[in-house]
């Protein structure tokens, strides 16, 4: 006998707690249960009898859309894999090129970058999980590091703190936009890196850093603090019920549809935590800085960030990423441009770097999202396969009986009706006065 698979789907606005059969309208596509998954384990709710108990399990965030079950991570460990070994073979061309290099205060400087970039790059990695990037960290980053060059002589904590202010009410703001409008987050933070270019664009010469601040005496512990954050992040993003409600902002099948108030919460706070990220970036910028701090754009910082966080394996879409492949591109990124520079290849730009990063990361994604779906999903969908809520392009195959019989639902075809049916039931004797 098969199973009525209406009972796994409702119509839009319906509830849970309403009574109804559940919203798994795409949760669960044509699948098999076994005999004693057909009975669900909730009592309480007559409108829940008969639904699994292995879908009622299985609901989390939103689950009229999505996949159920848990994100694959193979992918992830293959890819961090790879980067490590980009790193170490980079590291092995820049030794060759200078033999001290990884050594003394080089090294020491390759840290403090390797720190600055790292809280840029969770930042980003951060708001890209949320679904809504921040294109203003590097603007707010430039901004703090002439902030800190102007005043680094009054102490690296006040100053740190007013950066670090001034950037949290500025990462506020932009994600009670965003939270409040629902409109992308790409769009809201590049007119808060427009406002920033404002403060920038009053200092047009170099300002030269004032104060006696220098972060490569603590360098192994800044860098060691930023990776032990970033896996600790990447360790906490692999819980399926954190992962899927930190990406609960990630777009389904309307992409202007509200997310509710739990995915306005978590992405505000997204937003507002990766503002004070490139604060703190900007102040190792300015004080690790040889030479006076020149006024910018701070493009090439915004597409470091981004090309570092997706390079790693974050997703641009959200939700999904792995555990150390932000720490790896960063130290990717930064030895390369260490490999760059000694090799005197002054065409490629930070900004060329980084347009290389997001460009490749983007490839990344691409297999992030293939690979990393769940199991129950499927490698990739079928074209005329959809989850969104209009109609099939053509119709989804006939679910299959608890014993793996092929039964249809409906037959493509009406019974043959007997024409004097018909007949009969327009008669001209049931219409007649007749006897009474």
């Amino acid at each position: 006998m098969g199973y009525d698979d209406s009972i796994y789907r409702r119509r839009e606005g319906d509830s849970l707690d309403a009574g109804g059969p559940g919203d798994y309208r795409d949760d669960y596509p044509s699948g098999e249960f076994g005999i004693g998954d057909l009975r669900s384990t909730d009592t309480t709710d007559p409108g829940r009898q008969g639904v699994p108990a292995a879908v009622l399990d299985d609901v989390f965030d939103d689950p009229a859309h999505g996949e159920p079950g848990r994100d694959r991570l193979a992918f992830h460990i293959i890819w961090e894999v790879v980067l490590l070994l980009a790193v170490g073979g980079v590291g092995y061309l820049l030794i060759r090129e200078d033999s001290g290099a990884l050594r003394g205060n080089a090294l020491e400087q390759l840290l403090v970058a390797g720190a600055a970039l790292g809280l840029l790059a969770m930042g980003a990695g951060l708001t890209l999980r949320a679904g809504a990037v921040n294109l203003a960290l590097g603007p707010v980053a430039v901004a703090s590091a002439l902030h800190f060059a102007e005043n680094g002589d009054r102490g690296i904590v006040p100053t740190l703190a007013q950066a670090t202010v001034a950037a949290l009410v500025l990462g506020l703001l932009v994600g009670i936009v965003v939270v409040v409008f629902h409109v992308p987050g790409w769009a809201a933070s590049l007119a808060a890196a427009l406002g920033v270019l404002v403060f920038i664009q009053r200092r047009p010469l170099p300002v030269n850093v004032q104060g006696g601040y220098d972060p490569t005496d603590h360098a192994l512990y800044l860098f060691a603090g930023v990776a032990i954050v970033a896996v600790l992040g990447g360790l906490l993003g692999t819980v399926k019920s954190v992962r899927r409600s930190v990406g609960r902002f990630r777009p389904v099948a309307d992409p202007a549809r509200r997310r509710g108030p739990v995915a306005a919460a978590l992405t505000g706070g997204a937003i507002a935590i990766s503002m004070p990220l490139a604060a703190g970036a900007g102040v190792l910028i300015a004080a690790s800085s040889d030479g006076p701090i020149a006024p910018s754009s701070g493009l090439e910082w915004t597409g470091l960030a981004v090309g570092a966080a997706l390079l790693g394996g974050t997703s641009a879409y959200g939700r999904r990423g792995g555990v150390f492949g932000t720490v790896f591109a960063v130290a990717l990124l930064v030895v390369g441009q260490r490999y760059i520079t000694e090799r005197g290849w002054d065409d490629i730009t930070p900004a060329v770097l980084g347009a290389g990063a997001v460009a490749l990361g983007l490839v990344v994604t691409r297999l992030v999202e293939t690979f990393g779906r769940p199991k129950s999903a499927g490698i990739d969908d079928t074209p005329w396969q959809t989850t969104t809520t209009g109609p099939p392009m053509a119709p989804a195959p006939a679910p299959r009986s608890p014993i793996g019989e092929r039964t249809d639902s409906w037959s493509s075809t009406l019974p043959a009706q007997p024409t004097e049916s018909r007949a009969d039931t327009w008669d001209t004797e049931r219409w007649s006065g007749g006897d009474r």
